[in-house]
């Protein structure tokens, strides 16, 4: 049985080591990748079914989501806003009168005062990852956002996607007890559900 700090070390380097990987692809490379990665969003059952949906704002050489918001602008989009060990989310379009602001890690955020959302009103939530499994579980970038948000029962049942590229999408990831499934991971490869696992 591998102990918590097995597991953690396990994961800081899976970490480095993808990330080094995502961020040599090239320019060319990542654009087409990324683009094709939204048309596999775009042809989901889940995302057919979502009219409000939380996404995130590329970073890193994150997959780039913006193709798939701006096409889809008939649906109300939400970001993140990082405020102390939180996320708050906010609905924002292009054509938001406000800007964006540059958040305490240098990603894009969308401002305060752009309207709020609350758990309710969300029908999907566009999860970024370093890496994910094919039983749903993903590598975050190790700050816990996202477990906290995805273990709060508001949001537990909310249909979540992974969004990776292929080469991050590994048959097996070191997993925590605090290590939340997804429901579906997408890549650029295309899309799939995650089986439920009994007790989750």
């Amino acid at each position: 049985m591998k102990s918590e700090s097995d597991s953690r070390n396990q994961k800081v380097e899976l970490r480095r080591l993808l990330l080094q990987q995502r961020q040599a692809i090239k320019t060319q490379d990542w654009r087409a990748k990324s683009d094709r990665l939204c048309l596999q969003i775009q042809a989901a059952s889940l995302f057919a079914k979502a009219q409000t949906i939380l996404a995130y704002f590329s970073f890193r050489q994150e997959p780039d989501l913006m193709p798939l918001i701006n096409q889809a602008s008939d649906r109300v989009w939400g970001f993140p806003r990082c405020v102390g060990k939180s996320l708050f989310w906010h609905a924002w379009s292009a054509t938001s009168n406000l800007p964006l602001q540059s958040g305490a890690y240098g990603i894009k955020e969308p401002h305060p005062d752009c309207p709020a959302l609350e758990p309710e009103q969300v029908d999907l939530i566009l999860v970024p990852a370093v890496a994910c499994d094919r039983q749903g579980y993903r590598l975050g970038y190790g700050g816990g956002f996202y477990d906290r948000l995805l273990s709060d029962p508001a949001w537990a049942t909310k249909p979540t996607i992974g969004i990776v590229f292929e080469f991050a999408c590994l048959a097996n990831l070191p997993v925590d007890a605090w290590d939340q499934p997804l429901s579906a991971v997408c890549t650029e490869a295309g899309l799939f559900d995650v089986p439920e696992i009994p007790g989750v």
